[in-house]
């Protein structure tokens, strides 16, 4: 089983401490800012980032992105639970 797939659907991911999503004027581009690293996210990642507040759980941001974009959910369910699992194994986003 994939680190995604156990991933609960009630869990509210977050930044993690010490990380920061932030519009660079100097980049002209919105980047995640943490410890000694700099990422600079897709559009896609920047949906996804976005809606991680730790409050909105994961089946909630699904929904949402599945909605706005008509989009099939089970589709949009693998993404989203892959780059948030991908997240926290990098200590970007917690549980």
């Amino acid at each position: 089983m994939t680190a995604a797939a156990r991933l609960p659907n009630d869990i509210c991911p977050g930044l993690a401490p010490g990380v920061r999503l932030t519009f660079d004027k100097a980049r002209d581009c919105w980047v995640v800012l943490a410890p000694e690293r700099v990422l600079m996210p897709d559009e896609t990642a920047l949906e996804i980032l976005q809606r991680c507040n730790g409050a909105r759980p994961v089946d909630e941001i699904i929904d949402e992105l599945a909605s706005v974009y008509s989009a099939d959910r089970s589709e949009i369910a693998q993404d989203v639970r892959e780059m948030i699992a991908d997240l926290v194994d990098k200590r970007i986003l917690r549980t």
